[in-house]
């Protein structure tokens, strides 16, 4: 069974198995694919990205980003990129198969037949 953090876990995890993003995009992907029912806030995102970085699931980078349209060559805002790493492919694909284990006991409720009345 999944917790809700394992959830948020598992929403970034694949999503970073897709590529690497850093925090506000990981945000707005999540939302994006989720129709805006899925709001990873930072409160949420940010936390959940240092424990999953803690445990060896991403790794981290930093980098400069700058305007393109900016003409003073100042250092820029940094950036923080995060990739998946190989452990974290590893907790994906348990997240994944622990989903589907949920989505199948949930499936045997969803979808049945009301019982006749005076049926048990």
């Amino acid at each position: 069974m999944l917790t809700g953090n394992e959830s948020a876990e598992l929403v970034v995890l694949s999503l970073l198995s897709e590529g690497a993003s850093y925090g506000y995009q990981l945000t707005k992907d999540a939302a994006a694919r989720s129709e805006g029912h899925l709001r990873l806030t930072p409160g949420v995102l940010y936390p959940l990205l240092r424990q999953l970085e803690n445990e060896g699931l991403i790794t981290s980078s930093w980098d400069t980003v700058r305007a393109e349209d900016a003409e003073d060559a100042g250092e820029g805002r940094k950036r923080k990129w995060y990739r998946l790493s190989p452990k974290g492919k590893r907790r994906l694909g348990q997240r994944v198969a622990a989903y589907e284990s949920l989505r199948r006991v949930i499936d045997a409720f969803v979808g049945v037949r009301p019982r006749e009345e005076g049926t048990r």
